[in-house]
């Protein structure tokens, strides 16, 4: 299951897949409209006289027209969708190609001029004018026309997009909208207020009840893309076991390194160590679906590059620490999944390595941070944004996460600010975090 949704994942992010559904369906279309061309033979009636004269010669000569523009442009389409992506590489990273390659326009557009190119090619082929057969596809020469005429319109549209979609602002806004999907995804609980934290299990005490342990070992190295607790639990609980996972997706994995273990009495099954290796689903590639530092990491490459001497674009970087805060600000009203997983008469089956908000803090505000020395704006930018994840936080670990960064932030202002003005008045924004001693 676990392999199926990551091929679906890669099929959605593929150049290939919608492009030949799409030929496909114009191969049946053609197929379809020939057949109904022939049982009823239509003729140029009403508005189609004057668009088709429904002569051989006409209809070769449209169908011409349209397959050899439709194969040109979609020559054109290719190039600038590859011009797109190489801007995109160098200017905000490579990670961020597949965003563009998952994007359905392009897809679709690409597909759409291909699939015009081959139904033209179809019914140009049964066009029959001699003494023997006489044939002429009005309905299916004039669905070609239509087409073509849409086509028009699609290419206006996509050139439209490609032109937005390389700017730094839609790529940023992008991003975050993919971050709130997955998260959303990921964390869909908020947290109530009445919410009591349970006692955290005495794990050594809890090995201690099995009398046996098998460590299970990575296959191939790569990165976890999913991981399918569920199965482990409902195992775990069938065979009164305890396993210990110890990689989390987005992690990189070592081929034969200890990725989790199995405590158990009595006999273990045969197949118990290949069960607990088929819920890893690890790939060459991070990707979106479990891993939700994937999109941070994509939008702090974006502020890193801005932030780079060859760049040197600030706003750039406010933009992506404006709409990190916003995602941070989000993930203070969640719960986070817990690392220990009981079955239904409270028995710990499964440990597990989860995301907790300290993790996604440190993920979105550390490299910026570091990569932000000797830009002031930027600097007081981070200490706005930890001031506002901080009105959100609500329990000691997000108080004292937001406190620590606030801490590195000042300590990184003290250090390299030249001017005091600014270290003054990123002082006075820290005291909402860090009250100042009198």
């Amino acid at each position: 299951m676990n392999k199926l949704r990551v091929f679906i994942g890669d099929l959605k992010a593929s150049f290939w897949f919608i492009p030949i559904f799409i030929v496909v369906l114009a191969i049946i279309a053609a197929v379809i409209l020939l057949y109904l061309d022939n049982i009823h033979h239509f003729q140029p009636e009403g508005i189609i006289q004057y668009v088709f004269t429904g002569s051989a010669d006409s209809a070769r000569s449209v169908l011409s027209t349209i397959s050899g523009a439709m194969i040109g442009v979609a020559g054109t389409v290719f190039s600038i969708t590859l011009v797109a992506l190489t801007l995109a590489s160098s200017q905000f990273g490579p990670r961020l190609l597949r965003n563009f390659m998952h994007e359905r326009i392009n897809q679709v557009v690409l597909g759409t001029y291909i699939a015009t190119y081959v139904y033209c090619l179809i019914v140009l082929n049964s066009v029959k004018d001699n003494d023997s057969i006489h044939f002429i596809p009005v309905l299916s020469v004039f669905m070609a026309i239509a087409t073509a005429i849409a086509n028009i319109i699609l290419l206006i549209i996509f050139i439209h997009h490609i032109a937005i979609s390389i700017q730094a602002d839609k790529v940023i806004s992008d991003i975050n909208d993919s971050l709130f999907k997955s998260f959303k995804t990921l964390f869909p609980e908020e947290e109530k207020e009445d919410d009591t934290i349970t006692s955290i299990p005495n794990i050594d005490s809890i090995k201690h009840r099995y009398q046996h342990k098998t460590t299970v070992l990575a296959q191939k190295s790569g990165y976890l893309q999913l991981l399918d607790i569920e199965t482990s639990l409902k195992t775990a609980t069938e065979e009164q076991q305890l396993i210990v996972l110890n990689f989390k997706p987005g992690e990189y994995i070592v081929e034969g390194i200890e990725i989790g273990s199995i405590y158990f009495n009595g006999k273990l099954k045969d197949d118990a160590v290949e069960n607990l290796q088929s819920i890893y689903a690890i790939g060459k590639v991070r990707t979106p679906m479990q891993d939700a530092e994937f999109s941070i990491h994509q939008m702090v490459e974006i502020a890193a590059r801005a932030l780079s001497p060859g760049i040197n674009d600030p706003y750039t970087a406010m933009a992506c620490i404006d709409n990190l805060t916003s995602t941070l600000c989000y993930l203070t009203k969640v719960n986070f999944p817990s690392r220990y997983r009981f079955d239904d008469e409270g028995e710990l089956r499964v440990l597990t390595d989860v995301l907790t908000f300290e993790g996604m803090i440190n993920a979105a505000f550390n490299k910026i941070r570091q990569y932000a020395n000797g830009s002031p704006a930027v600097v007081i930018r981070l200490m706005d944004a930890l001031n506002t994840v901080h009105k959100f936080a609500r329990n000691k670990e997000q108080y004292s996460a937001v406190k620590k960064h606030a801490e590195m932030v000042l300590r990184l202002a003290e250090n390299s600010f030249n001017e005091e003005n600014d270290l003054a008045d990123l002082k006075e924004r820290s005291q909402l975090i860090i009250p100042q001693k009198k």
